[in-house]
């Protein structure tokens, strides 16, 4: 089985970057990763990819084109077909994403369009919302914009904090990621008219209350 070629950019601890390594230890999942770019030469995923024997490369983020002129060089050498931005904090040169139009995801920790760019889980608490979540999507030069491509809802609680929302939404990023290569590598994902279609979608049947309606 010939597997999808993913390159994975990351700034930090890499948990998405390690939910989909875990995914791609299974022989039969459609995709492996090839390649891990951080533009800081101190973040913990790094580890991880070498550790599995990932290539592996910093490049420091001083310039966007200087950064995505070493990038693009680092992923075409690994033959990558597809960009995954795993906690990737820093906005990408326009003419990059471009280049890699509909091969280039996201996974932001909210429901988009709703709260993008920095600290949606406070704000999503702020605004006093039911549900948050995550979002993964196609890449577009605005940020944390793009075709949908899959959404994990998850319900704010009365006691929540920032830290305690963040983490009830990272827990489902790790699911919802490896669900989205695997469409996507599987060949069951388009974009048609910027918005994404997939072969074989089915949306839950059952409908969500919060607070929960009384027993």
């Amino acid at each position: 089985m010939s597997r999808l070629r993913v390159g994975v950019l990351i700034s930090g601890r890499g948990s998405n970057l390690r939910a989909l390594m875990a995914a791609c230890v299974d022989t039969t999942y459609p995709a492996r990763i090839v390649s891990v770019v951080s533009d800081r030469v101190k973040a913990p995923g790094l580890a991880f990819a070498q550790s599995a024997g990932i290539c592996s490369a910093v490049i420091p983020h001083h310039a966007r084109q200087a950064f995505a002129a070493q990038a693009e060089v680092l992923l075409r050498g690994q033959r990558v077909e597809l960009v995954c931005l795993a906690g990737f904090m820093r906005v990408l040169d326009a003419a990059f994403v471009e280049a890699w139009r509909d091969r280039m995801v996201n996974i932001h920790p909210s429901l988009l369009p709703a709260f993008p760019g920095l600290r949606p889980q406070s704000r999503a608490l702020a605004a006093g919302v039911r549900f948050t979540g995550c979002t993964v999507h196609f890449v577009r030069p605005e940020v944390d914009a793009g075709p949908i491509i899959a959404q994990a809802v998850v319900p704010t609680r009365p006691d929540d904090d920032e830290a305690s929302l963040s983490a009830r939404i990272l827990s489902v990023e790790h699911r919802l990621y490896p669900l989205a290569v695997r469409l996507i590598a599987e060949g069951r994902v388009r974009v048609v008219a910027d918005k994404v279609e997939i072969d074989g979608w089915r949306a839950p049947k059952i409908a969500l209350l919060n607070p929960c309606e009384p027993l």
